[in-house]
């Protein structure tokens, strides 16, 4: 068989790679101001809204600014912010801070308890009502470049390739599908988005990015413990000095809450194990009394990128632009980026279609990389710019102190004196494991804690098994000579879905990949100290299938 893969391609004027809420605004405002524009959504998830995963509580500027009308429209934002409320963690007790002590930006009143993945969905019928082309199932897993160098393109719907790499026999090349611009919201590093930062340097002037996993798990509770907007927020055990990161309890409607336990990536410790970490939590009196006699009904996780301000890449290349997370743009004290993300479609929007007017494509959209930095979205994050970074190199209660300070002088008068770096990347911030004791994590109980294997069941995740595993090794034998004998095998463990393992005693111990429960959190790809481990799209349709995350 020829190694050439020839391939059918469709023109559009826009080609959008993502239906979350990202990839979503920007298709909608398109067709907002010129309906025969020609835009397609390309979504790697089964359904709209399957790989969507968020707190969440929704600052409502975005789809304001977006679809004024929403509620009009049926938007599933049915469960306002009824209390706000913040503690510090003991082992037993708690400590509220004050809702006085904490600057403006923090309030919660105004939001809403949702589901993004259902708020996706019902942006996705709004989209299609205005004619864009929406094709779940449609893993982008090239992209394409035209003679100068431009992105022209992507590969979509590439099936039925063997677990060796050759193509099977059902093959499917899929389809190179073009535009005069490509915008990209994959979320978190994403693969395509990993590449055009890598080949256009879009990160020269840029801090590296930081990172967070967080772990989300849905549970039905006693309906005489339920508070529909209710919000609750704390920091402190059972992390401690071990890691950075918080947790968030919301409750929305039909007796559900939302319980969420977000680690940073940048901790020292290889022995650390987040998931752990997260069940551990929910034993806490605090949490322990809500959640008895109810039952969890769903589980997920992602990583949530979380170097702000000052790690933000340029959000223009030649031939498209980064939207939402795939450049990062969440504000980690409000734990909030689905506003942004919705904005930087709107905007990324607006200067394809001021472009295309114009008579231009595939050239850089300077106008939208602008706007970020300048406009809602950059005054968002830059405000809060010193709370990761001093949190990440200080700890916790430098970034109360000095990044609290910081977020009220910005408050008040709209300026700070400095601007903190975030250090080493979360990949170098792991130390070799004879730094390091061991971490004894109690054994789940079954009702309010969980093993990892039992909880993604709950997830829903699949992947055809067939296939190449999409976690590929740049070198397959760093995993044990590095990993495992320098590191203590950490991948083992940061892992939410159980998809690594090391097997058998020295010196005959294997790597093994069980790529079938990949939750697509893309953890690895960053934690890995070794750098060698790399997430790249499966087949399109496969992972996870979120229900109501």
């Amino acid at each position: 068989m020829s190694d050439t893969i020839e391939r059918e391609s469709m023109e559009y004027d826009v080609v959008i790679v993502g239906a979350g809420p990202a990839g979503l605004s920007a298709a909608i405002r398109l067709k907002q101001l010129d309906p025969d524009r020609s835009v397609v959504v390309l979504e790697k998830g089964s359904e709209v809204g399957a790989h969507i995963l968020s707190g969440a509580v929704l600052d409502p500027s975005g789809l304001n600014a977006l679809i004024p009308d929403w509620k009009e429209k049926g938007a599933p934002l049915n469960v306002p912010v009824t209390s706000d409320s913040f503690y510090l963690l003991g082992p037993e007790g708690r400590a509220r801070v004050p809702n006085f002590a904490m600057p403006p930006l923090m309030n919660n009143h105004g939001n809403y308890v949702v589901s993004m993945g259902n708020v996706c969905r019902w942006m996705a019928e709004q989209a299609e009502e205005l004619g864009v082309e929406i094709f779940p199932g449609m893993a982008c897993s090239e992209l394409v470049y035209d003679d100068s160098g431009a992105v022209k393109g992507v590969v979509a719907g590439e099936f039925g390739k063997a677990a060796d790499g050759s193509r099977g026999d059902g093959y499917e090349p899929g389809m190179e599908l073009h535009g005069k611009y490509v915008m990209l919201g994959e979320g978190v590093r994403g693969s395509l988005s990993k590449q055009v930062i890598e080949k256009f340097d879009l990160a020269a002037d840029a801090d590296v990015q930081k990172y967070g996993l967080g772990m989300k798990e849905i549970w039905e509770i006693d309906p005489a413990k339920h508070q529909p907007g209710k919000v609750v927020h704390t920091m402190g055990w059972p992390l401690g000095s071990n890691a950075g990161g918080g947790s968030f309890i919301y409750h929305l409607d039909n007796n559900q809450v939302y319980v969420g336990f977000v680690v940073h990536l940048n901790y020292k410790n290889p022995y650390v194990f987040p998931y752990m970490e997260f069940q551990r939590f929910k034993h806490h009196p605090m949490v322990a009394e809500l959640l008895e006699g109810g039952k969890r009904v769903a589980y997920g996780a992602r990583a949530i990128t979380e170097g702000g301000w000052q790690s933000l890449p340029k959000t223009a290349f030649p031939g498209g632009t980064l939207l939402g997370c795939a450049a990062g743009m969440v504000n980690v004290p409000r734990i909030k980026g689905n506003h942004n993300a919705m904005l930087s479609g709107k905007a990324a929007a607006e200067a394809a279609h001021a472009a295309i007017e114009a008579g231009r494509a595939s050239d850089t959209l300077d106008d939208y990389n602008a706007e970020v930095r300048q406009g809602p979205i950059g005054k968002d994050l830059k405000r809060v710019r010193n709370v990761k970074p001093l949190w990440s190199n200080y700890g916790l209660m430098a970034s109360l102190t000095v990044g609290g300070a910081s977020m009220w002088m910005n408050n008040l008068v709209g300026w700070s004196p400095f601007t903190a770096k975030h250090g080493k990347s979360d990949a170098e911030s792991t130390q070799l494991a004879t730094l390091h004791e061991p971490i004894d994590y109690p054994k789940p109980d079954g009702k309010l804690s969980f093993d990892r294997l039992t909880n993604v069941a709950f997830a829903a995740t699949n992947h055809e098994e067939s296939q190449p595993a999409h976690l590929t090794l740049k070198d397959p034998m760093v995993p044990v000579q590095v990993d495992y004998r320098q590191y203590a095998g950490p991948s083992q463990r940061y892992c939410p879905a159980g998809v690594y393992e090391f097997v058998g005693e020295e010196p005959d111990v294997k790597f093994v990949i069980n790529f079938q429960n990949c939750v697509h959190c893309k953890t690895c790809d960053i934690k890995d100290p070794a750098q060698n481990i790399v997430w790249t799209v499966p087949q399109g349709g496969d992972g996870p299938n979120y229900p109501n995350m």
